[in-house]
């Protein structure tokens, strides 16, 4: 028999500990949500990685995050600055797994990978999770959980490879492709640690990761810097520079890591099947693409095995 993931080994999760309040009781809200934010992360890291170095979209990221964040998070750290002090050991692991070194990886990645490339490695986060949560904590899914994950995998490779077996064949593996591999890698693990997350409040939490990350990043964006690959504060690289800061950053961490808490590691990665989803959609929405029967074949299977998965 299975045991049921709860992702709450050190905390208990409570009404109002997460985002909105009674929107941090809705669990697969929260995380579809998430989704949505980091289908625009992806959009916007691809669509900016020519003017914008990756460690400096990365680095700035996290400190306009913090920026955003830190007037509302001060009053609970200081409160819970001692509760961090001491974890700060696994502190540390958050930041750099979670924020320091995931996303300056996927924007390294999209500097020389195709958005098709980087949404299937992508897609490979829900059984690393898995994996990782079995190597780290000995935790074990239902079969019924194990055959959502590859009805949605499954669902999610239809819409990549735009329902022809042949795209995938015709993939061709490049340096881009194995960074955004090692970015998976790097946040599948702290979706698995979430469960040793201390029992702080949610912003509190958030700024003290987003400041350790964007310190972890700063001698790497100095280096970047003076190698003459300086951020351009334009127009085009302010705007995306806001988007990551809030959307993806502040508002999708949130509700990812109060999703974790409240349906484990498990049942929250199996939502990352939904980008190429939202991908989708947004390009139909925003530029004109064609909606194709490998679109709708592909969203049901993703839909049904998100539904089977979590199925209590």
């Amino acid at each position: 028999m299975s045991r049921e993931p709860t992702g709450q080994s050190t905390t208990t999760a409570k009404p109002g500990r997460g985002p909105g309040g009674r929107l941090g009781q809705l669990p697969y809200l929260l995380l579809t949500l998430t989704v949505l934010f980091w289908s625009g992360n992806f959009i916007v890291g691809r669509a900016v990685h020519a003017d914008v170095p990756p460690i400096g979209l990365a680095f700035w990221r996290w400190t306009g995050g913090l920026s955003l964040v830190f007037a509302f998070a001060w009053p609970h750290l200081k409160r819970d600055w001692p509760v961090l002090l001491r974890q700060w050991r696994v502190m540390l692991l958050f930041s750099f797994f979670g924020i320091a070194t995931f996303n300056t990886l996927v924007y390294l990645g999209l500097q020389s990978t195709t958005a098709i490339n980087g949404l299937l490695m992508q897609s490979t986060m829900p059984v690393m999770i898995v994996v990782i949560s079995f190597a780290v904590f000995r935790e074990t899914i239902s079969w019924l959980q194990g055959l959502g994950v590859a009805v949605s995998l499954a669902g999610a490779v239809t819409i990549i490879a735009q329902g022809d077996i042949q795209t995938l064949a015709a993939l061709t593996l490049n340096r881009g492709d194995l960074w955004i591999v090692l970015a998976v890698a790097c946040y599948a693990t702290y979706s698995a640690l979430l469960r040793k997350r201390p029992g702080v409040h949610p912003l509190s939490f958030l700024a003290a990761t987003f400041a350790l990350g964007a310190l972890m990043l700063l001698p790497f964006y100095i280096w970047e810097t003076a190698s003459g690959d300086p951020v351009p504060f334009e127009r085009v690289s302010l705007l995306a520079i806001g988007y990551v800061a809030l959307f993806p950053s502040v508002l999708a961490y949130l509700c990812f890591n109060r999703g974790v808490e409240l349906v484990g590691a498990n049942r929250a990665g199996l939502f990352i099947h939904l980008m190429p989803v939202f991908g989708s959609l947004m390009a139909i929405g925003l530029l004109g693409e064609a909606f194709r029967a490998y679109h709708a074949v592909g969203m049901v299977l993703v839909l049904a095995g998100i539904a089977l998965a979590t199925r209590k």
